[in-house]
């Protein structure tokens, strides 16, 4: 951050979503705009240091939001009569860099000097938030229909709006799970695995991606499952055997009863935790990790199985 001194430089890149204001355009690029979108503010001089990293890291920003917001650039050295009435305002323009967000006319957030990628996001994120839009351009809203789609069995225009999706952000692991669990749906399993492998290494661990492998990993699974009521009279004549039990569990998670298949695998659980290098947990951690994390199966399997680790 560095004080307000003289000096005078080149105009910043203009454009629809990024300009350069002045006193003359304030009212009008600013405070008026801002009733429509946020406007980020960047008060900025040509000699300042900081200002060189900051400028493109909040353009890149405010341009990868695609219109939710506009940025405003104002070169501090020549419009000091605005960012003197600014400071009489309110505004601490003592320093630059100095970024502001304005939503509704007015001023509603702000910070000073350069600042990480990840917390320029935050501010975007915020403002838009603030301005009663959508951070992610409205990608978030084509998830969630794409999800009810798939919900709803329309398998082949979920997953054509996912990879819709990823075409615009291919680092939306949302889109990436929905697109993998479409080709699930399908049978696909290998293009379900395809589109995992090909998703960033930076959202490869994400909560979404690891739900997908775990539906895959099941789905495999269920292609070999064996009749359910046949395992079942083998685990009744014989409890101990844990192989059959193990087996029986996988049977019904494929015949679609999760909660039965978590019931056999605490079973097993109880009866030998070490059995086969730890199999029933690793599979209940699988099945936990398919379904949602509210998902009463998983709250109540968890608890179930906590309480036996922790006796």
């Amino acid at each position: 951050m560095i004080d307000i001194l003289g000096g005078a430089g080149d105009n910043a890149p203009a454009g629809d979503l990024i300009k350069d204001v002045t006193e003359a355009t304030f009212m009008q690029d600013v405070v008026d705009a801002s009733m429509q979108a946020p406007v980020i503010v960047d008060f900025w001089a040509p000699w300042c240091g900081p200002c060189k990293t900051l400028g493109p890291a909040l353009e890149a920003a405010v341009t990868k939001a695609k219109g939710a917001v506009t940025m405003a650039k104002i070169d501090v050295d020549q419009n000091q009569r605005l960012v003197q009435a600014l400071a009489q305002q309110g505004l601490p323009l003592q320093s630059i860099p100095t970024v502001v967000a304005f939503v509704q006319g007015r001023p509603i957030d702000m910070f000073q000097g350069a600042v990480a990628p990840s917390e320029i996001d935050a501010f975007i994120k915020r403002a838009i938030e603030a301005g009663g839009g959508s951070a992610d351009g409205g990608l978030g809203e084509a998830v969630e229909m794409a999800e009810q789609m798939l919900a709803e069995g329309n398998i082949a225009d979920a997953a054509q709006t996912f990879a819709a999706v990823i075409g615009e952000d291919d680092k939306n692991a949302a889109a990436y799970s929905g697109l993998a669990r479409a080709h699930v749906a399908m049978g696909d399993l290998d293009q379900a695995e395809a589109v995992l492998n090909g998703a960033p290494a930076e959202i490869s661990t994400a909560a979404e991606i690891e739900a997908a492998h775990a539906q895959i990993a099941l789905a495999r699974q269920a292609e070999n499952a064996g009749p359910v009521a046949e395992l079942r009279a083998k685990v009744d004549a014989n409890p101990d055997d844990l192989q059959a039990r193990f087996d029986l569990a996988q049977a019904l998670h494929a015949a679609g009863d999760a909660e039965a298949a978590v019931e056999e695998l605490l079973a097993l659980f109880r009866k030998d935790r070490e059995w086969n290098d730890g199999a029933a947990k690793a599979q209940l951690f699988t099945i936990f990790d398919a379904l949602k994390p509210n998902d009463p199966i998983v709250l109540n399997g968890r608890r179930k199985l906590s309480s036996m680790i922790f006796a």
